[in-house]
């Protein structure tokens, strides 16, 4: 420590350089950040940001950041001259990569770490200098640009850089999509998006959506007059009535129950009620209001269409309506909080301004086309609605980039390419199983379930790359583990981004198998109780821990994906003699026993398998023979 500390006073730029330098990766030692800090280092690291050179500053700042990650400081002791600073680099039009790169990740974890500092840095940083920074070729500067605008926006209150919280979703999407529409730029880009960047367009989608929730929550109010008027500007907007006024009451109110059944509601006489459900609540009353005022002539066409059959084939729009909003929430997660993990973003999201809204339009008319394409009744309604959610999941699951794509697929996976689809995957799935069959494939399991337990141990031999996680924020650090080839120690350790496959020697931490006493997984692990409450169910499927040392000590795992998690607590209790457990084993086992039993059954195509076995005849009369053979060999 004191060597560091003098080289970073030396007057000689290139000792200087050299100390910060070793500085910025030995800061990642708990024990020498805190005897560095006990002497003031960190202070000292301050004043050197007066130095201009690019290097000097780029390693001041990375052992800064090293330093702070720690928590042994906090970040509120940090001065306000000192954000300013920080905020000047990620403001500055010409500055070095590395400089902004690490700015954007210090402000980053500032506004994690407490609301004082979130108001700061929202003064110093403005947005257009953020969205500019997503505008560079620099995957490292998009990533941390965008982890900032993500930060702000998650930790924002009822203000949001100046906006309103009502109109923060608008002002940012629209900002965003200025930036994403741009073929040069994250999305349309030729080169992949990186893990990073897809858990934050994952965030964004599921911020920007999660904005709906309140009126997915909220029921309809049959006293509120703006949503009665709503109601009745659907009726209005579907029929050409005479003028209202010159009718009485009664003559009046039997027409608009006869329409509002025409329409599709349940309750004509009070079609409030129908929107009393919620989920969807008043986004299905927003979601109608949008379709019929937006696309006027499909609406129409589409009421009328129906209004005209016979009351047990018309597709009611109401009805359809509540139910595919329903269906869309659920599709979009809308009131899911973001995951710490996830990564599934919608590239059409980044289309489209009201993303929810658009959907629906197409979708509402695919449900009238998928009616008549099956030709349905009211008691098929529920059936109709399963095919519609399939051809919406099928679609998006092709991730397509544009409204007018998503448009053109659903459309052309009709309810016969729905049946050849099903059907295909029924096949694969499915056998004809005789009881001879089912005795073979007991008889063949125990062989299979060995294959599969040599592979969970070859991929933990080959080892897999792990992402720390803390409650603070999300972490770029990485650790890598392996199981030994002989199988009996587990290395691990922490590792660069870049590398692939450490070998094993580099792994310094060990811990022996004979050691390991219990395998735990989701809110068992010692890593979710601490995170108690804010973990969510997705963080909890991919958690898991192993316990060693009489369960004194443990290691904590978050698994990047489902089926890595599969396979780590697959091999895990392989090692301690247990039994696999997961749905991929399963999952797998069906694999491998549908291919052997087909290659098994090959020569008895076409030829019935009786359930029973032959009977075996009687033995014949003369069958009282007797071969001695002893008495032959002499």
């Amino acid at each position: 420590v004191s060597l560091q500390t003098r080289g970073i006073q030396s007057s000689d730029s290139g000792v200087r350089c050299d100390s910060l330098k070793q500085l910025a990766c030995v800061s990642t030692d708990v024990t020498f950040a805190q005897e560095f800090i006990s002497r003031d280092g960190h202070s000292l690291l301050l004043c050197v940001l007066s130095v201009r050179a690019p290097l000097i500053m780029t390693h001041t700042l990375t052992g800064f950041m090293e330093l702070m990650d720690h928590g042994i400081v906090s970040w509120d002791n940090l001065s306000a001259v000192f954000i300013k600073k920080i905020a000047s680099f990620v403001n500055a039009k010409v500055l070095d990569a590395s400089i902004q790169q690490v700015s954007l990740a210090i402000l980053e974890s500032m506004v994690l770490s407490s609301s004082s500092l979130f108001q700061q840095v929202k003064q110093e940083v403005t947005l257009e200098r953020l969205l500019s920074h997503l505008q560079v070729t620099n995957q490292q500067i998009q990533t941390k640009a965008m982890a900032l605008l993500m930060a702000l926006l998650q930790t924002a209150g009822d203000q949001f850089f100046g906006h309103s919280i009502q109109s923060k979703y608008s002002t940012v999407l629209n900002l965003w999509l200025m930036v994403c529409c741009d073929p040069q730029n994250i999305i349309h880009s030729s080169a992949s998006v990186g893990d990073e960047m897809a858990h934050y367009l994952y965030v964004l989608q599921s911020v920007t959506l999660n904005h709906l929730e309140p009126r997915m929550r909220m029921p309809l109010d049959s006293y509120n007059q703006d949503q009665r008027e709503i109601l009745h500007g659907l009726r209005q907007a579907a029929f050409e009535t005479e003028s209202e006024n010159s009718l009485s009451h009664e003559r009046r109110r039997s027409l608009c129950a006869k329409e509002f059944k025409k329409l599709g509601f349940s309750n004509n006489s009070n079609p409030g009620q129908d929107l009393l459900r919620a989920p969807p609540g008043l986004l299905a009353l927003d979601t109608m209001a949008y379709f019929a005022s937006r696309y006027p002539d499909a609406y129409s066409r589409f009421v009328l269409e129906n209004s005209s059959r016979e009351d047990k084939h018309e597709c009611p729009f109401a009805r359809s309506s509540i139910q595919l909003t329903l269906i869309l929430c659920e599709i979009l997660r809308i009131g899911e909080p973001p995951s710490e993990t996830g990564s599934n973003y919608h590239p059409i999201f980044f289309s489209q301004d009201r993303l929810l809204e658009e959907l629906f339009c197409v979708c509402i008319q695919l449900i009238n086309k998928t009616w008549k394409e099956m030709r349905a009744t009211q008691e098929d309604f529920d059936k109709v609605m399963q095919v519609v959610r399939e051809q919406i999941t099928r679609t998006l699951s092709s991730k397509p980039t544009s409204l007018e794509l998503f448009k053109n697929k659903v459309n052309a996976l009709n309810y016969s390419e729905i049946l050849k689809l099903r059907q295909t995957e029924r096949l694969h799935q499915e056998e004809t199983l005789a009881p001879p069959v089912l005795e073979l494939k007991e008889r063949l399991k125990p062989e299979l379930l060995e294959l599969i337990r040599q592979q969970r141990l070859n991929r933990l031999c080959q080892g897999t790359l792990f992402r720390k996680i803390s409650s603070r924020r999300r972490q770029d650090k990485l650790w890598y583990c392996r199981l030994s080839p002989n199988h009996k120690v587990l290395h691990f350790g922490d590792v660069e981004e870049d590398t692939e496959t450490p070998p094993i020697e580099s792994l310094q931490e060990k811990i022996p198998v004979a050691d390991i006493k219990a395998l735990l997984t989701g809110k068992d692990c010692p890593h979710m109780k601490e995170n108690k409450g804010k973990q969510t169910k997705e963080g909890l499927d991919l958690a898991f821990s192993i316990t060693y040392d009489v369960e004194e000590y443990s290691l904590n795992f978050i698994a990047s994906s489902r089926t890595d998690f599969c396979l780590w607590t697959d091999g895990l209790s392989v090692l301690l003699g247990r039994d696999m457990s997961s749905e991929c084993m399963r999952s797998e086992l069906d694999i491998l026993l549908s291919m052997e039993i087909k290659l098994r059954l090959l020569d008895l195509e076409n030829v019935p398998i009786p359930d029973c076995a032959p009977p075996v005849p009687k033995p014949p009369s003369n069958f009282n023979f007797c071969y001695d053979l002893s008495q032959a060999e002499q």
